[in-house]
């Protein structure tokens, strides 16, 4: 289990179960195999099976509109069988504290007292003991076709040097990873069977509405197969990656439960199992489930190619703030703001620092996450219309997308004359100079970068209250380079007799591009 956030996010992970050599051994786990599915709807799951249909309720809309199941006993029975427990073995060197005595144990303490060899704190020049430990986790997944495919998390399987997976029926088959994908926590795993397995499919995440009925499904504690049953509590739930599209529910989900599936009322997967936040490592009713429309085209691409293939259009991008809207004369504040294009895709197909991105293939675009999410799922190679706003206008391009994960990006900084004026000149709370070579090399920008070096901040002033600060680099001013204190001012001026109350500036800290909305008043300074 790995903590996202120190004590409060966890990953709903195995129960790790640790025996070292000379040990006598460990937990018992409670024996997984069960006879709760009668031998009818048993049956029922082979024949689908072989005829390679997936398990699911056979449920109409009045079943569905229901405000509350009867219950959820007939659901279970039906995708059960497709529910697997997943058990991971590895084996490692750790230190010892000694022949058979664990470290931190009164005997750990003597004998570090005394320097026996290979003890923490032993005098210098004496070996440290390492015994192998042979490790074994936990988890939970689920099959998602008939020939074996199955999905668990990344972090169950991670590190594993063999692999279990048990059956609801209890059979154990050793199981391969076909790929994974840490972005995602997905892992695909494969078994071979003669016989076809029961499995599940996925269902429509996007379609799932806050206060829906869920079934969770897992091995949680170690403690076998299990079910608990609960809400979709929110949607759109980020964590702390890139591609997070977590459903929330208070179904229970427990350690263990990483990797099993997250049912709708008619038997499709529409999450997987993923974290819970707890202050004590167990549920307290609120569990992530990554979305399966995310978890099904990362499966897609691991099963065509055994890793993923996203799209990568090639820009730095933030959101659209409501002053950074008004600044640039948009109606909506809505869309994602081009920051920096490096060489890439985007600059070929002519994107340009400044544009706003309104539509990706079709898809408008709400914000920056949602861009990044759209361009992963895109294959790589493919060719899509991108609109945006330029200077007012729309434009309409169309980008030949690149592989994110073989990508390589450069600086977007391109050679610039520099503006050899050497005065210092306080404009809108902020002392500015021209940016020389050796300042541009100092503040960590190409020595033929051009623009104004912030050197002063009026900490009453309106750029302090924006969040600039001494050693920021001005390039742009309402999407126009600068490379003087008089082109500063001419763009703010500009703005003031377009009505605007603010200027957008588009600027550089640590080399990383940023753009801020500066309220420029009635008055010029």
């Amino acid at each position: 289990m790995k903590p996202l956030f120190p004590r409060h996010i966890l990953t709903a992970s195995a129960l790790a179960l640790v025996v070292g050599l000379g040990h006598a051994g460990a937990q018992q786990v409670a024996d997984p195999a069960n006879e709760d599915v009668p031998p009818q709807v048993a049956q029922e799951a082979q024949d689908a099976a072989e005829a390679n249909r997936p398990l699911g309720a056979e449920t109409d809309g009045a079943v569905q509109a229901q405000v509350m199941p009867n219950s959820f006993a007939d659901l279970a029975e039906q995708v059960s069988p497709a529910v697997v427990n997943i058990t991971t073995t590895s084996v490692v060197s750790q230190p010892t504290a000694g022949p058979g005595f664990p470290e931190g144990s009164p005997f750990s303490e003597l004998f570090r007292e005394f320097g026996f060899p290979g003890m923490p704190g032993a005098p210098e020049g004496m070996p440290r003991q390492r015994s192998p430990q042979r490790s074994n986790a936990l988890g939970s997944g689920f099959v998602i076709s008939s020939d074996g495919f199955i999905v668990t998390n990344n972090h169950v399987i991670d590190g594993a040097d063999q692999i279990e997976v048990e059956f609801y029926s209890g059979e154990r088959l050793p199981a391969e990873v076909v790929g994974t994908d840490p972005n995602t926590d997905v892992a695909l795993l494969k078994v071979e069977s003669d016989e076809a397995i029961p499995f599940v499919e996925f269902g429509d995440s996007d379609a799932a509405r806050v206060g829906d009925w869920v079934l969770a499904m897992g091995n949680p504690l170690g403690q076998g197969f299990s079910a608990s049953s609960g809400i979709v509590s929110a949607r759109n739930r980020e964590l702390s990656g890139t591609y997070d599209d977590y459903l929330q529910t208070d179904a229970a989900i427990n350690r263990g439960n990483s990797g099993g599936p997250l049912f709708n009322l008619r038997g499709e997967v529409i999450g997987v199992n993923t974290a819970i936040l707890s202050p004590n490592g167990g549920s307290i009713g609120i569990g992530f489930s990554m979305a399966s429309n995310v978890v099904s085209q990362v499966v897609d691409q691991l099963q065509e190619f055994g890793e993923t293939r996203r799209g990568w259009l090639g820009v730095m991008i933030q959101d659209v703030t409501p002053e950074m809207a008004e600044a640039m004369g948009l109606s909506v504040a809505s869309g994602a703001m081009i920051t920096d294009v490096p060489e890439g895709p985007a600059r070929d197909a002519g994107l340009r620092t400044g544009d706003v991105i309104t539509q990706f293939d079709g898809t408008p675009v709400e914000d920056t996450r949602g861009l990044v999410r759209r361009v992963a799922e895109a294959p790589a190679g493919e060719t899509v219309q991108v609109i945006v706003m330029r200077e007012g206008s729309e434009e309409t391009l169309d980008v030949t997308l690149g592989r994110r994960e073989t990508a390589q990006g450069g600086s977007a900084t391109g050679p610039q004359a520099p503006s050899d004026e050497p005065m210092e000149s306080d404009v809108l709370g902020m002392s500015v100079t021209v940016l020389t070579p050796d300042m541009a090399e100092e503040l960590g920008a190409p020595r033929d970068a051009s623009g104004l070096a912030i050197t002063g901040i009026d900490p009453e002033g309106p750029a302090a209250e924006k969040g600039l600060a001494a050693g920021d680099i001005i390039t742009d001013v309402n999407q126009q380079p600068v490379a003087s204190v008089a082109d500063l001012n001419a763009r703010v001026e500009e703005a003031r007799e377009a009505g605007r109350r603010s200027v957008l500036l588009l600027v550089r800290r640590g080399g990383e591009p940023l753009f801020v909305a500066l309220p420029i008043g009635d008055d010029q300074e």
